[in-house]
């Protein structure tokens, strides 16, 4: 008899709601502290309420992963409606909920796959979308996690940041380059690679113009799997998105072009006026 595989997903993929109904992905979501006080993001707080309370309070909130224990009783609710779950997280370079879902994994052989999706936020969903399909085409868990493996080689996934506030303020960049960056009106690309985030080109110059410079930089080899793409922000005025939206779909390299907003986890360490396209290379 075939198995019931369900795939889930860490709350950092940025997925909307619409696409977890889509392609039926249960969420489980990271934590966002305030001092004492910790919220699951996108349950319990949003990255609307997180910027309200950092403007109010000038404090930054702290993201934590998943423990443990919440991986387990988690896991234990999905097996009772499925026979293996397949469990895609962030990456194992930027948080421990990867190494928590390993260990909580222990306590289901043969049932548990974690995936370490070695991305973050609408980089991590181009993975787990192409995973929901290949189990609709009816592949095993087994072969689902082992194309995983090889097809988040392939996501390419940057942004652009307005300004380095946030990253300096959660230790991400030295007080030196942020003020630097602000000083020039330098706006630089933070890239994805091997599962850690790097600086990549800067731009200089008013975000919307450099958004654009942006995009036309990095579709400009065209070698790109044509399914879809995601234009996702982290709390962009909703004219510079729809430009650039407008702006991928005048390629006509896409069928599909997703606008998504950045969950609490992302925001937190980005901020606001944060935005990137992300999309997959053909090899």
């Amino acid at each position: 008899m075939k198995k019931k595989i369900i795939i889930s997903a860490d709350s950092t993929c940025d997925l909307s709601p619409a696409l977890v109904e889509k392609y039926q992905i249960k969420i489980l979501p990271l934590y966002i502290t305030f001092g004492e006080s910790s919220y699951r993001d996108g349950i319990e707080i949003t990255p609307d309420d997180l910027y309200a309370r950092y403007h109010a309070e000038g404090i930054l909130p702290k993201t934590s992963a998943v423990s443990i224990g919440d991986f387990t009783e988690y896991f234990e609710t999905l097996l009772q409606e499925a026979d293996q779950v397949i469990h895609f997280s962030l990456s194992s370079s930027l948080s421990c909920t990867f190494q928590n879902a390993m260990l909580a994994a222990e306590e289901f052989p043969g049932r548990l796959f974690p995936v370490d999706t070695e991305n973050l936020s609408t980089g991590e969903a181009l993975t787990i979308i192409r995973a929901a399909e290949k189990l609709a085409e009816g592949a095993t868990a087994e072969e689902i996690v082992a194309f995983s493996t090889e097809y988040r080689t392939r996501v390419d996934a940057s942004f652009i940041v307005e300004s380095l506030e946030f990253l300096y303020k959660g230790g991400r960049c030295n007080a030196l380059a942020a003020f630097g960056s602000n000083l020039m009106s330098i706006k630089p690309c933070i890239e994805v690679q091997s599962g850690k985030m790097d600086v990549g080109k800067k731009y200089r110059g008013k975000f919307l113009p450099v958004l654009q410079k942006y995009v036309e930089e990095r579709l400009a080899s065209g070698d790109f799997e044509t399914d879809r793409i995601f234009v996702t922000h982290a709390g962009c005025q909703d004219e510079i998105v729809e430009a650039v939206k407008q702006q991928v779909e005048a390629t006509g390299m896409f069928k599909e072009v997703y606008v998504t907003r950045a969950g609490c986890t992302i925001s937190a360490h980005c901020g606001p006026n944060t935005l990137g396209i992300l999309f997959v290379h053909k090899s």
